[in-house]
């Protein structure tokens, strides 16, 4: 409603712009009246034809060099803008409006740096270009967005505007043009300190490229091509007078869950979780990669528990849901993570990394500890926004024999990241 009557208020003006010239010629007379509304009539029917030319009927598309990209990366857009009609245009303004997704950069080395000032990766991004099309049928606007931010970002509209050289008329459009850009969390080395082994009890074999282990026998057999020099009894071999080789019993894989708290809280860190989320992604990798089955279990507005067991397609699944989680939620992580567990087997190794700890925190680690076979705590946190009770309760569960790690900004620039688990 508005814009017709913005529309009816400026044909108005410019055809009454138009009459008054005219009115003037016809009254005055003379070459200079005549020759004032002749030299004028063109550009009073321009604007009459600007008004009317059919804008929202222009082709927009957008165009990206990669739609699945990793936190961090830069994508090249390519905005592209097909008119049917070439009716002259002096300049036109194409404006990109972003998502508050895209409101924040993310570039992994100043991410650490700043991991106490997580306000300094907050940023105002504003792609807005000018281009004088003229009577071109095709105008393309390329632009670049840099340290795209982990998640799915949704660019859904493109704003034009367009006019006159003296702002008589102006017209303005947005074009529904929908993309997503997908940014996984980057997967980083982890090392950790010791091997989770255990032997009958994991539900599936060891993939590793030595299935024996050469510390632990179960027996005894005649020698076989293949064996290995010294897996020979030379005991049993004299008393046998034949070749005889100790048979290993086969190693199992370590059950291991790793949780990831996702709980929103007042004092969270953006970046801290950031980091978190990124640790999650690489620590399970690291366990898939030393062939012990990992589950992960992941706390925050919603509860999903993923079991793994190899799978390629619910590596998937992980990676997309690490993709997507923000913090939410309104119950602290500590209760809803004694509710959780309770629903989970006993037995199990469990990796829980967090970002805060409140004062339930020790007591749901003492609950947890007695169904887990081990325990390791993954603190993540800027080290200058360690509050004194944090620090107590690190303390406190260091003096009770549970595994504390605390990253803060030196050990997660590190190339490597390193978790010890003793």
């Amino acid at each position: 409603m508005n814009g017709t009557i913005r529309f009816i208020g400026k044909l108005s003006f410019v055809v009454f712009m138009l009459l008054l010239l005219f009115s003037f010629a016809m009254f005055q007379g003379g070459f200079v009246s005549w020759f004032l509304f002749y030299g004028s009539l063109p550009i009073f029917l321009y604007h009459i034809g600007l008004l009317l030319y059919p804008v929202k009927k222009w082709h927009v598309s957008r165009t990206l060099s990669r739609y699945v990209v990793r936190s961090g990366d830069r994508v090249q857009v390519t905005l592209r803008i097909k008119r049917t009609f070439p009716f002259p245009l002096y300049y036109c303004v194409i404006e990109e409006i972003l998502p508050d997704t895209l409101q924040r950069t993310d570039h992994p080395d100043e991410r650490y740096r700043y991991l106490g000032r997580p306000e300094r990766m907050h940023t105002t991004r504003r792609v807005k270009k000018i281009t004088f099309p003229g009577f071109r049928r095709m105008i393309e606007i390329p632009y670049e967005i840099e340290g795209i931010p982990r998640g799915e970002h949704q660019l859904r509209a493109v704003r034009m505007r367009t006019g006159d050289v003296f702002g008589i008329v102006a017209k303005e459009h947005i074009f529904q043009v929908e993309d997503q850009i997908a940014a996984f969390p980057n997967e980083r080395p982890v090392s950790i300190s010791e091997r989770i082994n255990s032997y009958d009890q994991g539900a599936a074999s060891s993939r590793a490229m030595n299935l024996k282990n050469t510390n632990v026998a179960s027996g005894i057999r005649e020698y076989t091509p293949g064996d290995k020099f010294s897996w020979i009894d030379w005991k049993q071999t004299a008393k046998k007078n034949t070749v005889i080789t100790k048979e290993f019993e086969q190693e199992k894989s370590t059950d291991t869950l790793v949780v990831l708290d996702a709980c929103y809280n007042e004092r969270i860190n953006e970046l801290a979780f950031e980091s978190s989320v990124e640790l999650t992604m690489s620590l399970l990798e690291s366990i898939q990669r030393q062939t012990s089955q990992a589950s992960f279990l992941s706390i925050g507005r919603e509860t999903i528990y993923f079991p793994l067991d190899h799978d390629p397609a619910k590596k998937d699944w992980i990676r997309r849901h690490l993709t997507r989680i923000q913090p939410g939620g309104e119950v602290p992580f500590s209760v809803k993570l004694r509710e959780e567990i309770m629903k989970i087997g006993t037995g199990a190794n469990m990796l829980l990394i967090t970002t805060q700890m409140d004062h339930e925190f020790p007591r749901t680690v003492k609950q947890v500890k007695l169904r887990t076979k081990q325990l390791v705590v993954i603190f993540i946190q800027a080290r200058e926004l360690i509050s004194r009770d944090e620090q107590a309760m690190i303390r406190q569960l260091r003096g009770e024999g549970t595994v504390v790690n605390v990253l803060s900004e030196d050990e997660l620039a590190r190339k490597l990241i390193e978790v010890n688990i003793v």
